[in-house]
């Protein structure tokens, strides 16, 4: 095809959730409303572990992490999302399009990586209790985290260049309410060869990895846990990683029904919905599940309003 008869494109379409109808203003203010409490309730935790000295573990060191990415995840997605819905669609240019997907791309092997070290910091605290103040000390808590915050922003480079290569031509519209890799690689008219196989190598890397890693914890920390005679004792270890389990839960399920699951056995419809809990919902539930479970962030709430 002669490049020259090419138009190329600078700007791109997201169609968002269409034909809305009377359903717009109902769902834009359930939406703004899930993101205020969203950034509420992250923005607290964060602030709270900052501040409380009680606080001041590894554990809740990491949720203030976990609570730093999904605002991060949150506040990159949700407000293309209310002005797709309210404007029956959005245009984002392209450069903006491709750095929304670098943050999201970031937010990611940030919290698979995050999630994979909390289920080690819980498997040091329930197998080798004793050894648990030097192992996780301070440092060795940051380093992880550094590493971490280093993985995500220097991998994704890696697609941001990729992605920068691409050239888009005629088409210019996508079927979500987000610049996602997927929707966005079908509408170039470049090679995208290099850049699915750096996606693929990276998701095994770095999300089936961290999940691999998570399972293994888990199989130790259950193994410790049935040694537990006395049923106090099984109880409590069990409730130090329930919440962490159930939000592991909550994210590779949502990454497993919108990713692995082929795409032409779902409806654009359902994957735009099971992205919006994705991106909307579990960032929100995320600090509910660690609140309503630890009895620190409770007391020190109570304290507050006291």
């Amino acid at each position: 095809m002669n490049e020259k008869n090419q138009t190329w494109v600078n700007e791109m379409t997201l169609l968002g959730f269409q034909n809305l109808h009377n359903f717009k203003v109902p769902l834009f203010s359930l939406f703004l409303l899930i993101y205020i409490l969203t950034v509420w309730e992250n923005v607290l935790i964060i602030v709270l572990v900052a501040f409380s000295r009680n606080l001041h573990s590894p554990m809740y060191f990491f949720l203030q992490q976990l609570s730093l990415t999904d605002l991060l995840e949150s506040s990159n997605i949700v407000p293309t999302l209310l002005l797709s819905v309210i404007n029956n669609g959005h245009k984002i240019s392209l450069v903006g399009c491709i750095t929304q997907l670098y943050f999201w791309g970031v937010s990611e092997i940030f919290e698979c990586i995050l999630l994979a070290v909390m289920s080690y910091d819980r498997y040091v605290a329930i197998c080798i209790p004793l050894r648990y103040t030097s192992i996780m000390s301070t440092n060795v808590c940051f380093q992880f985290i550094l590493v971490a915050w280093a993985l995500g922003f220097g991998i994704t480079v890696i697609s941001l260049v990729l992605m920068g290569r691409l050239k888009f031509c005629d088409r210019n519209t996508i079927n979500h309410f987000f610049c996602d890799l997927s929707p966005l690689l079908e509408l170039s008219c470049s090679d995208t060869f290099l850049v699915q196989i750096e996606g693929m190598i990276v998701s095994l890397i770095l999300a089936v990895t961290p999940l691999i890693l998570i399972s293994v914890s888990y199989m130790c920390i259950a193994h410790a846990i049935l040694k537990i005679v006395s049923h106090t004792g099984r109880q409590k270890a069990f409730s130090t990683c329930s919440s962490h389990l159930a939000v592991v839960s909550l994210y590779y399920g949502a990454i497993i029904a919108i990713y692995v699951v082929p795409s032409t056995e779902q409806s654009q419809i359902l994957s735009k919905v099971l992205s919006l809990i994705f991106t909307l919902v579990i960032p929100m539930i995320n600090p509910v599940i660690y609140s309503l479970r630890s009895a620190d962030i409770k007391n020190i709430l109570s304290k507050t309003k006291e």
